[in-house]
């Protein structure tokens, strides 16, 4: 194990070392691509990292990045020891990049996931943003696309139960994907995410 601001080692904190292990146990569907990467070392005393690439077909859908943060001793604007970070982006189709209401969707596919999946949660906020392009001149031939992106953080009410909680991003993730939701048996699920609001789904 390898902590990022520091050594994830017998001298990190027990309750740390316990989340990191309940992360790295947690099992994700099978288009979900997750490893182990470096994560910020200013944002917290300890911190670990991972990021996920969502595949279909050969295919890159989706990807992501979820940090687990801890301040012993707590933080003031957590209200807790522990602090989960997110970043979730996909391209979109067109039908789903025009609905006025994605915003507001996208949303409750992080917060539905997280109550679909057991994950215990307090002191959530984050932002959705959509960004368009368009190609002029030697680029006009590209269609034009358009990226969600869903940056967002929230308190886990216990951090034993992290597996849960990257159960839970793995369904986000899918969901910017266009993928249907799973009621497979991974790790961690109290049911399957079917308790967010879907747009158009872009894979079958």
């Amino acid at each position: 194990m390898a902590a990022v601001t520091g050594h994830l080692d017998d001298e990190a904190p027990l309750s740390f070392r316990r989340a990191v292990e309940a992360l790295r146990s947690a099992r994700v569907r099978p288009e979900v691509r997750i490893e182990e990467t470096a994560a910020p070392r200013r944002l917290a005393p300890y911190a670990y990292a991972l990021e996920a690439t969502v595949m279909s077909g050969g295919e890159e859908l989706a990807d992501g990045r979820l940090v687990l943060l801890h301040e012993p001793g707590g933080h003031d604007s957590w209200n807790g020891e522990f602090r989960l970070v997110t970043l979730a982006r996909a391209e979109l189709e067109p039908e789903m990049a025009g609905d006025p209401l994605l915003p507001e969707v996208s949303w409750s596919w992080l917060t539905g996931a997280l109550a679909a999946r057991g994950a215990g949660y307090h002191d959530p906020s984050g932002t959705v943003s959509r960004a368009s392009s368009h190609h002029f001149g030697g680029l006009a031939d590209r269609p034009d696309d358009t990226q969600i992106e869903i940056r967002a953080s929230w308190t886990p009410s216990s951090p034993d139960d992290a597996a849960g909680h990257v159960a839970a991003w793995c369904d986000l993730l899918c969901a910017c994907a266009g993928l249907p939701p799973s009621d497979g048996p991974e790790a961690g699920t109290r049911g399957g995410a079917s308790g967010v609001l879907p747009l158009p789904k872009r894979r079958s």
